[in-house]
């Protein structure tokens, strides 16, 4: 192979290898929902006060080099210190986690369950962040794992991140 062809091969390889780890259409990995959006309020259907189910998620322009998702739902508004309502790893790359699905693997909530526990703050309104991860690899980690111990594991791992905070009050 001459000097000029192995330089092309060279230039080709690295900009695969760059495109593989950078979102599809260069821009920044989304997470959304249909059934809120960002910072308004989630209905009461996903809450303590409705059916207790996860709300659909949408997920966009995911980095082609990942390998699987995790997401953590979290309030940090909560009087005790965060308070955690649902942990999930090893995903596969979807485009969308369905109401009321268990999408991977569940790690524990604050509750001390493996599932999802929605919405339903003492008092006033408080934050529900959906946080997801798209990760290098899968972690291969049993069920039932902390939020520590999944944002641990997923350290050096994360190719991209994008979050969703959702608002609720009790309407009793």
């Amino acid at each position: 192979m001459s000097m000029k062809n192995w330089r092309l091969v060279f230039l080709i390889t690295v900009i695969l290898a760059q495109a593989a780890v950078w979102p599809k259409g260069g821009e920044a990995m989304e997470i959304s929902s249909p059934e809120f959006q960002d910072h308004k309020l989630i209905p009461a259907k996903f809450t303590c006060e409705g059916e207790d189910i996860n709300p659909a998620l949408v997920i966009q322009d995911v980095p082609l080099a990942a390998q699987s998702l995790a997401l953590i739902v979290d309030d940090p508004d909560a009087p005790m210190g965060t308070w955690v309502h649902w942990v999930v790893f090893d995903m596969p790359i979807l485009a969308k986690i369905e109401e009321n699905s268990i999408p991977g693997k569940q790690g524990v909530n604050t509750a001390g369950n493996q599932n999802y526990h929605g919405p339903c703050p003492p008092s006033g309104t408080h934050r529900y962040f959906f946080k997801l991860y798209a990760l290098d690899t899968r972690l291969n980690l049993q069920a039932g794992i902390s939020k520590g111990q999944l944002e641990k594991t997923m350290q050096g791992h994360i190719l991209a991140q994008a979050q969703l905070v959702g608002l609720y009050k009790k309407n009793k």
